[in-house]
């Protein structure tokens, strides 16, 4: 990949874009015919009810709008809200929105989010000990029904009120069972009852938001709530980490829809996905790619006047000038007769940024086939180191996340899986069977006192240790150098020499710090993977360090990546794969596998790839002993970037 421009476009002339989020008709000599639909997922659009109601009370506006955003976006569906807030529609309202977008051959659904008047910004919901409340979500979703013969419960669909006939009717329950409880007899009674009271036909959908660790005691139930309702979407939004209170890493995006499939198999629906807080417009279209790269069959946008903001291209200077997937320079020549400023050229909307981001990945996505990755185990309505799937995820770890013990050979868990009561019985069955399980250092400190001293006698200590340098090697006395690094904590695990191995360690002093252990237990392996005090941290760790412990982690995988973090490879089961850089610079990375040959499915180019010497066996794991040649593929990652490759051809 090279650099493609010479000339330099002025930041102070983009930053024009930077006005307010009217839209600015296009001007182009000739009217471009209207988007064609994406071949492989569909797009929806949610139009929330005080959007409705303007909609309604002024025509005008209405037609004008859609005429913009349907010009710019192909849309199959939008859904159309009746409450929010202590906010709803009328039956007249509801009734001439929905048959505006009928009339243009638009699919329609409602929608509702249920939260109370005031103190919208910290969403306070209905209190479902409230008569009122209750009544009023047993009114709203009967109304929904009587209009549209499917709808979607917002993501604001929990419990979080402590009032005090919350407090009585809570008794000596945890907030977590009181709520989980509650709110699935809400489901049951108050939405779907009086919803099928009013219309047989009707399919209510629970969208679930992206704070999943939180789940349960906001009384969301993850292993119920999905059989209550007959399809789920997910929240796929991840936003822009270093600013918002959730710090998400952005592979949620992904997993957060692979973890939600395996627990409604078929019947997830879709992501759902905002422009909030979204930094840079390529921190909003990775959003959009890791949605489709998760191999969701829809997409929805929330939300509809978003779609007619101004896209501002402030914040991408360290990269504007790169052949980046999303490239703002094509797109404004595309769409809008040029770059802002320049004679006949409009601003570009937010709408147009979907459409061509879309567009880019709609032209692999057919290609691409069953998701695979690092089994991860991690129980319904758990927590414990929490997102770091999917921080290893942005380590280049490909993961695939499931609610139940998965079928793999090499099952990896988090301290979430102390959750499950049957815990270490689980680990020592898969070991002794002469499979392989990796847990966390706060797994191990979760259940050492539980009965997996039995398994190991490997245990995490009070002390913690800050090395510098890195070192791999399996084995007495061997060892070689991987790198350095800035200071970082991590726990001391205590284990015994000869008995358990540190196939990874840090240095700090000339102490030995264990970052990944060994032992054998049965016929499998068992590794302990020891988590910085800071999660995060493991971004700091050089490239030789991640690459190691990419190997350990996926000696099943077809496909591995080894550079630096903040890179993510996406694994599918029919020899295809896509790489992904979160990074502001563009970033050297090198695909190992067994395949002589790569094609790259969006150019049509093919490598021929380079032999991988066998890695000596004192740092490689003892999986990869018998494993076939390997070959290697140099490879220049672009900003917020992606490629898709397939094996061979």
């Amino acid at each position: 990949m090279t650099l493609r421009r010479s000339r330099l476009i002025p930041v102070a002339l983009l930053a024009l874009a930077a006005v307010s989020g009217a839209a600015v008709p296009c001007r182009a000599a000739t009217t471009p015919a209207p988007p064609q639909p994406f071949h492989h997922f569909k797009v929806t659009v949610y139009i929330p009810v005080r959007v409705v109601k303007r909609m309604a009370h002024d025509p005008a506006w209405m037609r004008s709008s859609w005429r913009t955003i349907s010009s710019r976006l192909h849309v199959d569906q939008v859904f159309i809200e009746d409450y929010r807030s202590g906010v709803s529609a009328s039956d007249a309202t509801l009734s001439r929105v929905k048959r505006f977008f009928v009339s243009r051959g638009v699919a329609v659904a409602g929608g509702m989010a249920m939260l109370g008047a005031g103190r919208s910004a910290q969403f306070q919901t209905l209190d479902y000990t409230v008569p009122r409340d209750r009544q009023l979500a047993s009114r709203m979703s009967a109304r929904l029904a009587r209009h549209f013969d499917t709808f979607v419960l917002d993501d604001l669909y929990f419990f979080n009120t402590k009032s005090d006939s919350d407090i009585a009717a809570k008794g000596k329950q945890s907030w977590a069972q009181f709520r989980m409880h509650t709110m699935d007899e809400v489901s049951r009674d108050l939405i779907l009852k009086p919803t099928k009271a009013a219309n047989p036909r009707v399919k209510v959908i629970i969208k679930f938001p992206n704070f999943y660790p939180s789940f349960q005691e906001m009384g969301f139930d993850l292993k119920n709530e999905p059989k209550i309702f007959p399809q789920i979407w997910t929240g796929d939004e991840t936003r822009y980490a270093a600013t918002t209170d959730q710090q998400l890493r952005p592979y949620e995006s992904y997993e957060i829809f692979r973890y939600f499939e395996n627990i409604a198999p078929g019947r997830n629906g879709g992501g759902w996905v905002d422009p909030i807080a979204m930094h840079d417009l390529d921190r909003y279209a990775s959003q959009l790619w890791d949605t489709i790269l998760a191999k969701a069959p829809a997409i929805n946008l929330f939300q509809y006047t978003d779609l007619l903001r101004t896209a501002d291209p402030r914040n991408r200077e360290a990269w504007e000038h790169l052949p980046t997937t999303f490239d703002y320079f094509d797109m404004a020549r595309r769409c809008c007769g040029g770059l802002p400023g320049m004679p006949g050229a409009s601003h570009p909307l937010l709408a147009n940024v979907v459409e061509y981001s879309l567009r880019k990945v709609d032209a692999v996505a057919g290609a691409l086939g069953q998701p695979v990755g690092l089994a991860t185990y991690r129980p319904y309505d758990s927590t414990g180191e929490d997102f770091l799937p999917e921080t290893l995820g942005m380590v280049g770890v490909p993961v695939e996340m499931y609610p139940q013990w998965p079928h793999a050979s090499t099952v990896f868990l988090t301290q979430a899986a102390a959750t499950d009561p049957g815990i270490v019985s689980e680990i020592e069955r898969h070991l002794r069977s002469g499979d392989n399980v990796i847990i966390t250092s706060g797994l191990l400190r979760a259940i050492q006192d539980k009965g997996f001293d039995q398994v190991t006698d490997m245990r995490v200590t009070h002390d913690v240790a800050a090395p510098t340098e890195y070192v791999g090697g399996f084995g007495f006395g061997a060892g070689t150098i991987l790198g350095h690094s800035k200071p970082m904590l991590f726990p001391l695990v205590h284990f015994y020499t000869n008995e358990e191995w540190a196939v990874l360690r840090g240095v700090d002093h000339q102490a030995g710090v264990p970052l990944l252990l060994m032992d054998h237990y049965g016929k499998g392996e068992l590794y302990v993977l020891v988590v910085p005090e800071e999660m995060n941290d493991l971004y700091s760790l050089p490239g030789p360090v991640l690459d190691a412990l990419r190997r350990y982690l996926t000696p099943d995988l077809p496909v591995r990546l080894e550079g630096p973090a903040q890179v993510s490879l996406f694994d599918y089961a029919n020899g295809t794969f896509v790489v992904e850089s979160y990074r502001d610079y563009p970033a050297a990375v090198r695909i190992i596998g067994g395949f002589p040959r790569l094609t790259n499915l969006t150019t049509g180019a093919r490598s021929d790839g380079e032999p991988v010497p066998a890695i000596p066996a004192f740092l490689a794991p003892p999986s990869a002993a018998a494993a076939r040649p390997q070959f290697g593929y140099e490879l220049r990652i672009e900003p917020h970037s992606f490629v898709a490759f397939r094996e061979g051809r």
